[in-house]
């Protein structure tokens, strides 16, 4: 069970104690930053860290069992008043393959399930892209679906 407590000027932190009685508190700053502190029941003292909001997204990947690549990222989210709603998030860059080609003449929806939710393009994000917009070599996509819906476009769209 997790407990949440709001830390008046301070941040909110959330709680957690294990099977085993270890404890484990996280800290939402205020400047943004987040604090860990574990507590291992045989212990009199807790560790901690502090980490970015960056790092925190990272790590929050990485116990969730999603790897991190360098050339691609990927998040899954769970809702938690939702029990079985899970959605996967992926990047992907572009290779000379799809240069040229619109999302609507690859029929990524229609064909994977998948959808496009943005595309940066040369510093600049282009958010809900539209269908006949054209891929250039080096574009970076971001790629919304289920787990089964990525490994299409993954398959049949990216080649991979």
């Amino acid at each position: 069970m997790v407990r949440f407590i709001g830390l008046e000027g301070v941040g909110t932190k959330y709680e957690l104690e294990t099977k085993s009685g270890d404890r484990i508190a996280i800290i939402f700053l205020l400047n943004r930053r987040i604090q860990i502190y574990i507590q291992e029941r045989s212990c009199d003292r807790p560790c901690s860290v502090e980490l970015t909001e960056t790092e925190a997204k990272r790590l929050s990947s990485v116990l969730g069992g999603v790897p991190i690549e360098k050339e691609r990222e990927s998040v899954e989210v769970d809702f938690m008043g939702v029990p079985d709603l899970t959605l996967a998030m992926h990047t992907y860059t572009i290779t000379k393959r799809l240069h040229g080609k619109t999302i609507e003449e690859l029929a990524i929806r229609k064909r994977t399930g998948a959808n496009i939710v943005a595309v940066s393009r040369r510093g600049k994000t282009i958010i809900s892209p539209p269908p006949h917009l054209i891929f250039e070599e080096g574009d970076i996509i971001v790629v919304i679906g289920d787990k089964e819906q990525i490994e299409r476009f993954e398959k049949e769209i990216m080649g991979i």
